[in-house]
């Protein structure tokens, strides 16, 4: 019994198709949106429109998580690749969200350029998190 279900094992795995052993597919150039409250989302809306219009933003997926305080506002944080580089607290009361997503996307920009940089240069030393 024992040797009837080996070699059925082995047959088995002599059929696994090609694809099986190619490496995993990446998705890239992402905006995630985590936001819960309208200037979240507006956040959002401003920020992945000036995303879609920056090259080069393969390899890279942003992430955008929004901490709600009642009666105090809400604080949004900015990841890249798991890396934060940007937070700002926006207050029960309207706020720049355009301004502040348009300062986003420069710090985007500078940490992408950097990160290009040092990969590059080879520049390993330099911490993820230092930003």
């Amino acid at each position: 019994m024992h040797g009837i279900l080996l070699s059925l094992l082995l047959a088995f795995s002599c059929l696994t198709p090609a694809f099986a052993e190619e490496p995993d597919i990446e998705i890239s150039g992402l905006v995630i949106d985590r936001t819960l409250t309208r200037f979240g989302k507006d956040f959002n809306f401003y920020y992945s429109s000036y995303w879609r219009d920056l090259p080069f933003t393969q390899g890279f997926n942003i992430t955008l998580y929004e901490t709600v305080f009642p009666q105090a506002g809400t604080l949004l944080s900015l990841e890249v690749n798991g890396v934060i580089i940007y937070k700002t607290h926006f207050g029960r009361r309207a706020s720049p969200i355009k301004e502040r997503a348009e300062q986003a996307i420069l710090l985007t920009i500078d940490y992408l350029a950097q990160v290009r940089a040092n990969a590059m240069t080879g520049d390993l030393s330099s911490s993820d998190d230092g930003y």
